[in-house]
């Protein structure tokens, strides 16, 4: 039996995301064909294009939309050859802003030479050319398609969407140029590998329109159509609205090994055993067959057949920590299965990513990394999904530097004790350029109650050792986490500024609290003194869930505060500033942090 997977648009379109790569090896290796598109890069790549954008501007009448759509269409082709490396002449014409049509991204930039200076000509082109694909993007919005954006492809219809009403209106609306171009690219690959299934992964909800508008389309051409991924995982775990299987055949559920196996196996009449953690219209509301506990995939992932000439190497922040995750071909892998900490009260430690923790061994994860080195020809890697295990990580370094490879690596990691500056000086030597990870609310207080399992005094020290031994470091933080006071929150800020005053992070990031039905606080929210407003499960998505905040401050103005006092840091300015210049509107208690 022979699959196609897909990475529906958008992810990415810098690197592939891994999932197809891991099926399609896993799948290769049990005797079945695999092959795989990203769809995403593919139809970017097409819309950011002269022909596209030229044909987009004789749709529009006479005047200023026009005038730029054309002028966008001449100069797109040389932006995306800088953007890959193939055209690194044009860098001075692009720094110097005298190339590319300027739109209102343009218009709010602030002076860039702080970052830049005179010597980083390739990197503020960079900077400039991905502001200008952006802002080509927000015309083929505004004139072709409502839904499209260049990572966030219909996004609004599927985040934190109770019913399918809204989603299913508009697969069912007439096609718009983007939807008929991704038909298009479609009905190619499937006419090409001529597949006996079609499956599409979903990491996030800004995939999902295009997944379903394509899964459509498989099921008119007669082809069972398969689900799956880490949207899927979070959101549909109690889906009941039979339409979504208009779109699609089979949903599948936690890694994606063993459903598709038992799958192909069952349709392709090796066996009639029962599908396992796989949903179908006929089953909505029945257990699911959890097939073998702890299985995972011994495989190495395989890139082969996609199109890593086309990716485009972006910056779209000039904070060299934060451009990590849009600029470069990394090759995204995992060290190992779910989080070996698995407790922290905000985090889904009940779906079986995060809950069940399996690590290779260190020589098995380098195999993978020379594996993947020789398909795609690079030799950087993100290592994604849960935190890097420390034990396994200094044998993985000690085996990279006993092959004497040359390499590149980042991923996310617990502020620990763990990361002494021995280990933090051999990851250096083996490769490690940046590490990421949950400073979180920076309350002692808060960290024991959300079980974090580390504290303040432990992440600075871990910080002050990665920055000792060359490695940047960006940190996730949170606000409005149940109980947080105003003052709790202002020390938090604080304890941020002076990390940032002091060089031991580079680059953060502030979100709000959610309480998701899948964690503790949100299973138990009564042991964080928080009431849950919604109970029973929505027919669509179900995720984030209704609680009562007692908060006695505007969080909202607070929320605002943390992320423009925290841009201006990665900056490097206003780090000199008392607290209260960030927040305008509220009466700011003085830091209590030292």
């Amino acid at each position: 039996m022979k699959y196609l997977l897909i990475t529906p648009p958008l992810t990415q379109l810098n690197t592939p995301y891994p999932a197809t790569a891991v099926l399609r090896g896993f799948l290769k290796s049990r005797g079945h064909e695999a092959a795989q598109a990203d769809l995403g890069i593919e139809l970017a790549d097409r819309i950011l294009s002269r022909p596209w954008l030229t044909g987009l501007a004789a749709t529009l009448p006479p005047g200023p939309a026009r005038d730029y759509a054309e002028r966008c269409a001449d100069t797109v082709e040389l932006a995306k050859r800088f953007l890959r490396g193939e055209d690194n002449t044009a860098a001075p014409r692009i720094a110097n802003r005298s190339l590319l049509p300027e739109g209102p991204r343009f218009d709010a930039l602030a002076d860039t030479e702080w970052a830049f200076g005179t010597a980083g000509i390739e990197d503020k082109a960079r900077y400039f050319a991905t502001l200008f694909l952006e802002e080509a993007a927000d015309l083929v919005r505004e004139q072709a398609d409502p839904h499209f954006d260049l990572v966030r492809y219909g996004e609004q219809l599927a985040s934190f969407a109770p019913t399918f009403d809204e989603l299913e209106a508009a697969l069912r609306a007439p096609a718009t140029p983007v939807d008929n171009l991704m038909m298009e690219l479609l009905d190619a690959h499937i006419d090409r590998e001529r597949p006996d299934a079609v499956g599409f992964a979903v990491p996030f909800p800004g995939c999902l329109y295009g997944a379903l508008r394509c899964g459509a389309e498989v099921r008119r051409r007669g082809l069972p159509t398969v689900v799956g991924g880490g949207f899927v995982n979070t959101e549909w775990r109690q889906l009941s609205d039979p339409r979504v299987f208009d779109f699609c055949d089979y949903i599948t559920f936690d890694d994606g090994e063993e459903p598709l196996l038992r799958l192909a196996d069952s349709l392709s009449g090796r066996t009639s055993a029962p599908l396992v953690r796989t949903l179908t219209r006929q089953s909505l509301g029945q257990p699911l067959h959890p097939g073998t506990p702890g299985f995972s995939s011994d495989a190495t992932p395989d890139f082969g057949g996609l199109p890593l000439d086309r990716y485009l190497s972006l910056a779209d922040m000039a904070n060299p920590m934060h451009r990590l995750w849009s600029c470069g071909r990394w090759n995204k892998l995992m060290m190992a299965h779910g989080c070996y900490w698995a407790r922290c009260a905000f985090c889904d430690t009940t779906l079986d990513y995060i809950r069940r923790y399996e690590a290779p061994s260190a020589a098995r994860v380098v195999d993978r990394m020379e594996a993947v080195m020789r398909q795609t020809g690079s030799s950087g890697f993100h290592f994604v999904d849960e935190a890097l295990p420390p034990r396994l990580l200094a044998e993985v370094c000690e085996e990279i530097l006993r092959r004497r490879l040359t390499l590149t690596f980042w991923g996310n990691i617990r502020f620990e004790k763990a990361y002494t500056p021995d280990l933090c000086d051999l990851m250096a030597r083996a490769g490690c350029v940046a590490v990421s990870g949950g400073l979180e609310v920076a309350s002692d207080r808060l960290l024991k109650l959300m079980n974090k399992g580390v504290t303040i005094d432990q992440t600075v020290r871990a910080c002050r050792r990665f920055r000792e031994a060359g490695i940047m470091v960006h940190t996730y933080l949170m606000y409005g986490f149940p109980t947080e006071t105003l003052q709790e929150t202002v020390n938090a800020l604080e304890v941020v500024r002076q990390m940032f005053d002091e060089g031991i992070v580079q680059s953060a990031f502030w979100h709000r609290y959610a309480m998701t039905c899948h964690s503790e606080s949100g299973i138990h929210p009564d042991r964080f003194s928080a009431r849950r407003l919604s109970l029973s499960p929505n027919p669509f998505c179900n995720n984030e869930v209704d609680w009562e905040p007692d908060f006695d401050y505007d969080i909202e103005e607070v929320g605002r505060g943390l992320r423009i006092a925290t841009a201006n840091y990665m900056d490097g300015l206003g780090l000199d500033q008392p607290l209260k210049t960030w927040f305008p509107a509220l009466r700011i208690p003085k830091p209590t942090t030292k």
